[in-house]
């Protein structure tokens, strides 16, 4: 397997995925959409702010840096504009999750959240929020921020660690004592948010398994409700940033694989429960109590049931029950739609019947690491004729060496295939072969 270690596959946030949308989808098209949603229909809102302070060199995700208030601010005003044109369109709807990203959505200050909190109170109904989280870098995290998120409704706080081991955090360009970390835990419960999430990734220039297995107890050490476990993907050619890394630095495929399954061990030994392919609970967290209900999207594991996910800023992308649909990336046009009134939907992908079905597939194995391919396509009612026994004849290696069970068409990944979940579900995926897209490797 340990090819197959080094394929490049999707982490099925989406199914299509992002590489696979087109311009098809306008902000016309995302418009009539909203407008088509049920009366009843509940969403969660996805609020992305792009900048950062400085850039780590790891960094995969759609941000810059800035040292200048003056874009942040209108960028802010953009944000609470493009809200009550999102709001024109779908109504005022009930909102069940709310979650800030970035970038590092908390360099917006305290005035510029209750801005935009003021303004989605006004476009939406938020008495039914169950959860209103945010990303953290805990380097910037004050008491002043802390109270200000509480003020707004803050209820979970996700933390970027990745690793406390100091030679990593110098070659990933991120400097972050534990005690920073620790503080920045402590700040925010005394403002009682005490839903914490711990990011850490494996795979980044000169970690070992030892680094790995320290930084996983020192984490346990602040008892966070929830610890997700990411790869690091490395993608210079998407990413110019990452060309800061050297080749050289980076752990081989087989370490990598050492590497999560050190962090697995560990985690589990500390009693957190494993969650799909990254996550880890508390056995008490929702994420547990759900399973076989819970859903994947761009946040990663969710218990969100909300009819809708509607992303707001540049990048964001919706998920409705018709397709997907991704605003513009570039700040700059992002900004100039919204200014002029408009939807900033630049590309989306609209579902047919076969991506309803397939992406029900994938969901679930990288959820439940299981399917029954009769019950999905009953429960499903749509008439596709595909008994998927290509794909299942496609499972063999993993087979082959345990990874995956098969019982007539109910299809099962093994606790020791948790690893290749990604190269499981990438078997129903009828874009990847033609796709012209990199992505990162599998394990």
């Amino acid at each position: 397997m340990a090819n197959m270690l080094e394929r490049a596959v999707p982490r099925y946030t989406s199914y299509p995925t992002a590489p696979n949308f087109s311009s098809a989808v306008d902000a016309d098209v995302f418009g009539s959409w909203l407008a088509g949603l049920p009366g009843e229909a509940a969403l969660s809102l996805y609020l992305h702010v792009p900048f950062c302070r400085e850039l780590c060199h790891y960094c995969g995700c759609h941000t810059k840096a800035t040292l200048r208030d003056e874009p942040i601010k209108a960028y802010a005003q953009r944000l609470a504009e493009e809200i009550a044109i999102v709001a024109s369109h779908a109504g005022k709807r009930k909102v069940t999750h709310i979650h800030w990203g970035g970038g590092t959505p908390s360099i917006l200050d305290a005035d510029l959240l209750k801005l935009i909190t003021d303004e989605l109170a006004r476009q939406f109904d938020l008495l039914t929020v169950r959860e209103h989280a945010i990303e953290l870098d805990p380097r910037y995290l004050t008491r002043e921020l802390a109270k200000a998120l509480r003020d707004i409704g803050v209820n979970r706080a996700s933390l970027g660690v990745q690793d406390f081991s100091e030679h990593v955090q110098q070659a990933a360009g991120r400097i972050q004592p534990f005690d920073t970390v620790r503080k920045a835990v402590d700040t925010l419960n005394d403002f009682g948010i005490d839903r914490i999430n711990i990011d850490l990734m494996y795979g980044l220039p000169k970690q070992t398994v030892a680094d790995v297995r320290r930084t996983a107890s020192l984490a346990h050490s602040l008892q966070p409700q929830r610890v997700a476990v990411f790869g690091y993907a490395h993608v210079p050619w998407f990413r110019p940033q990452q060309r800061l890394i050297a080749d050289a630095d980076l752990p081989s495929s087989p370490e990598r694989l050492a590497q999560a399954e050190a962090a697995h061990e560990s985690l589990v030994q500390f009693g957190y429960r494993p969650v799909g392919l990254d996550h880890y609970a508390k056995p008490d967290d929702q994420l547990v109590a759900k399973s076989g209900r819970l859903q994947r999207n761009f946040q990663g594991y969710t218990d969100d049931d909300a009819d809708a996910l509607v992303g707001l800023g540049a990048s964001a992308i919706s998920r409705l029950p018709q397709g997907f649909a991704q605003n513009a990336p570039a700040v700059g046009n992002y900004s100039r739609a919204v200014a002029g009134g408009k939807l900033a939907t630049v590309k989306g992908i609209a579902l047919s019947d076969e991506d309803r079905l397939r992406g029900h597939i994938i969901e679930r194995l990288m959820c439940d690491m299981a399917v029954d391919l009769d019950a999905v396509a009953d429960e499903s009612g749509f008439d596709i004729d595909t008994d998927f026994s290509d794909e299942i004849e496609s499972l063999q290696p993993f087979l082959d060496n345990g990874s995956v069970l098969i019982d007539g068409r109910r299809i099962s990944i093994t606790e020791s295939g948790r690893p290749y979940m990604r190269l499981v579900a990438s078997v129903f995926d009828t874009y990847l072969a033609q796709a012209k897209s990199r992505h990162s490797v599998a394990v």
